[in-house]
């Protein structure tokens, strides 16, 4: 491992969430900067709802800022403080990176969908074909949603306690995803063989599944956007039945190229 370099000419980055804790981030991408002979490092902010917007403007004037990652619950209110955005980001309304360009404006896009594609790919997941259950139609959840539908699945069942926003999500890849079938519901509905968890359910202690799952066959691919220690709920229930499992680590390990690539404008 390169040792990590902190002095005057340090570079930063940041990223911002409530809570930030459970974040992965600061120590997977500041070991890549040193990798790639970056004097750079990523630190976390827990940024408070009702201070939000006034501690974006603050850490966005300090000068060796370079770029920032946003997580929950935020990836959707950052949106706004870009002056241009890639085109996930543009699509969904969403984002979870912005990085200075040279002339001081910021350009966001969001990198989760991508993230989680290429996790699964990684672990040896088929996509294409796949009738996939959808948990969460927040940031994370429209960029996954947004990335499954151009992987080539047939099929996005969204679920979502905010049905309005389920079915706002829906309409946006019906538009834009012309050959994969998308709706909200209330429920997982049968014949499904790919299930992901874009909430943030499984986050705390004594958190349960996001939803009613029931039994799964082995060929059902499962996937929990959280990044934990320990298996989630979901992720322990999709074991038991011998199932292919995609964790939040993965999602990470998965968008580390593209973001990496982002920051540095390759």
């Amino acid at each position: 491992m390169t040792a990590i370099r902190i002095d005057g000419a340090t570079r930063l980055y940041a990223i911002v969430g409530n809570p930030i804790v459970q974040v992965k981030s600061p120590e997977v991408f500041s070991e890549l900067f040193a990798g790639a002979g970056m004097n750079a490092v990523m630190i976390p902010m827990h940024l408070l709802p009702e201070r939000f917007e006034d501690s974006m403007r603050a850490l966005m004037g300090i000068a060796n800022l370079d770029g920032l990652v946003a997580t929950v619950p935020y990836k959707a209110q950052a949106v706004r403080f870009a002056n241009r955005l890639g085109p996930t980001a543009s699509r969904i309304g969403a984002l979870n990176a912005l990085r200075r360009e040279p002339d001081g404006t910021w350009t966001g896009d969001m990198f989760d969908g991508a993230g989680f594609v290429r996790g699964a790919e990684r672990k040896g997941g088929v996509l294409r074909g796949r009738r996939v259950a959808l948990f969460g139609a927040g940031g994370a959840g429209s960029a996954i949603g947004c990335e499954l539908a151009a992987a080539g699945v047939e099929s996005l069942s969204i679920i979502d306690p905010q049905r309005e926003r389920a079915a706002a999500l829906a309409k946006t890849l019906r538009g834009a995803f012309l050959t994969c079938r998308v709706d909200a519901v209330e429920a997982v509905p049968s014949g499904v063989d790919m299930i992901v968890n874009a909430s943030t359910i499984g986050m705390r202690d004594g958190d349960g599944l996001p939803g009613n799952i029931g039994p799964l066959t082995a060929d059902t691919l499962v996937g929990d956007v959280v990044v934990s220690q320990e298996p989630t709920p979901l992720l322990r229930h999709a074991i038991r039945y011998g199932c292919r499992c995609v964790n939040g680590r993965d999602m990470l390990n998965g968008q580390a190229d593209a973001l990496m690539s982002f920051f540095s404008r390759g």
